[in-house]
């Protein structure tokens, strides 16, 4: 017998409604879980992109950057 998994946070409306659609489609739920899934990995690339693209400042920029916001974070009374 597989493992039963839970889904935190899914409501009881928002569940009938996915299992409606995986009846409705005549698909198991699983199989629609990953559809969703991959749908959604292949409509928003935009993270993927920010994190794995091209850098806009170099490591010393950056580090020269972090150094001037801290200090204006400590002028301003910010945390730091």
């Amino acid at each position: 017998m597989s493992e039963v998994k839970t889904i935190k946070n899914v409501g009881d409306d928002t569940w009938a409604e996915f299992k409606g659609l995986a009846a409705q489609h005549k698909v198991k739920m699983g199989t629609l879980f990953k559809t969703l899934i991959q749908e959604y990995k292949r409509k928003s690339p935009f993270w993927e992109e920010i994190l794995e693209g091209e850098k806009i400042l170099s490591e010393k920029e950056a580090r020269e950057l972090e150094k001037v916001v801290h200090a204006v974070r400590q002028d301003c009374g910010f945390r730091t």
